[in-house]
């Protein structure tokens, strides 16, 4: 079984790069361009654009909104690299509040309906003693 922070790694942030990808070209930024401020490869750009990879997830229109005025930020230089770690870890976090994390773990490993260790919005936090 895989922990829920694995379905993050493989299918959620190949997601989120995707979508952004996406936006950065439509707000007419090149492939290059696009893997230089994202600090991936070409090739891994394109494949994100063409849906080959990170195409896995159906965001809400709030999470879409939130990828595009990341988008915008990125590409008027508004963001340092601090700043664009917490937008994708900010982006994760409300992701996983929409359950997104549940559902993927589900579909993806063999997990229980009553399972809650991807903490999304109905999961119950625990804490070590």
């Amino acid at each position: 079984m895989r922990p829920p922070c694995e379905i993050v790694v493989w299918y959620v942030i190949p997601s989120i790069r995707s979508e952004l990808a996406k936006e950065l070209l439509n707000l007419g930024m090149k492939q290059k361009e696009i893997s230089e401020l994202l600090d991936i490869t070409q090739p891994a750009v394109s494949q994100y654009i063409s849906d080959k990879r990170g195409h896995g997830i159906k965001f809400t229109d709030d999470i879409q909104k939130l990828i595009r005025q990341f988008a915008i930020d990125l590409k008027d230089g508004q963001l340092n690299q601090s700043d664009i770690i917490s937008r994708i870890c900010d982006l994760c976090r409300k992701i996983k509040t929409e359950d997104v994390v549940c559902q993927l773990h589900k579909e993806k490993d063999n997990i229980s309906v009553n399972c809650n260790a991807c903490m999304g919005s109905n999961a119950d936090h625990h804490t070590e003693p």
